[in-house]
């Protein structure tokens, strides 16, 4: 796996191509800073993508029945491994990480005919 931080020129164009791989996808979302302790947002919804507005400065997480806004974001990090994408963390303006964690939905098998 690897970690690495995004330059800001980078963060449009990234999040564009990484929406459109995350079809069929889960990710949960989980807010961690001092004030308000580590908090989950989403458990593991479909995601629809994350898209980054330079003109509003907003990042937005679109989740099934959710949308997850990050306004005023300072920094991004992503993990790759070697399936992918596998966690977005953003750091906004009061130095809250909102954590991004992706994984594939759970294949089940069909179900047995009586």
């Amino acid at each position: 796996m690897r970690s690495r931080k995004l330059e800001r020129s980078e963060w449009k164009p990234y999040s564009d191509r990484v929406s459109k791989a995350l079809v069929g996808k889960r990710a949960e979302v989980e807010v961690v800073s001092l004030d308000l302790g580590h908090q989950v947002q989403a458990e593991w919804l479909p995601i629809y993508g994350i898209t980054f507005d330079p003109k509003d400065n907003l990042f937005e997480i679109a989740l099934e029945g959710l949308d997850h806004l990050i306004r005023a974001p300072q920094e991004v990090y992503v993990l790759e491994g070697p399936e992918g994408l596998e966690s977005v963390e953003i750091v906004d303006a009061d130095g809250r990480r909102q954590i991004v964690r992706l994984k594939e939905p759970l294949a089940l098998p069909p179900p047995e005919k009586a």
